[in-house]
């Protein structure tokens, strides 16, 4: 029988990270894990491209030693966050700032449901969120 199921149970995972290069290569394999094994009902592609952008974003203009990228699955959405321990918080003042300084979150803001950036206890992080496919069906035995 063929029902449209949801995840209803809140999944996260947090993966720790030297702010390098291969950062990047190492955040795409992690999402298309996380939404492969959890069975996340967004675009993959769409869900590793965003998270390439925003690990590249803070390899290329954050300034500290590591970042952590924490996968979120709860019963609407698909949520990826980017922390570090580096100040400031970037801020673009309008579309056409971000298309020029900043190409990579450009395509963040077109592409992701919701995201934003924010400052915490020790530092900031960047998160964009997917909502859940509406047409993903799942066969029940």
């Amino acid at each position: 029988m063929m029902t449209q199921t949801r995840p209803t149970e809140l999944h996260q995972r947090r993966i720790l990270m030297t702010r390098k290069p291969a950062a990047a290569a190492e955040s795409r394999g992690q999402v298309r894990a996380v939404i492969r094994a959890w069975e996340i009902p967004v675009d993959p592609d769409i869900a590793v491209l965003l998270t390439s952008d925003l690990v590249t974003h803070a390899v290329i203009h954050w300034n500290s030693a590591t970042i952590t990228l924490a996968v979120r699955c709860s019963h609407d959405q698909l949520r990826v966050d980017v922390y570090d321990t580096s100040l400031p918080l970037p801020m673009a003042v309008d579309e056409q700032a971000i298309n020029e300084t900043r190409p990579g979150l450009a395509l963040v803001a077109t592409l992701a449901t919701e995201w934003a950036s924010f400052l915490t206890f020790t530092g900031k992080a960047m998160y964009f969120a997917l909502a859940f496919q509406a047409d993903w069906l799942r066969i029940e035995d």
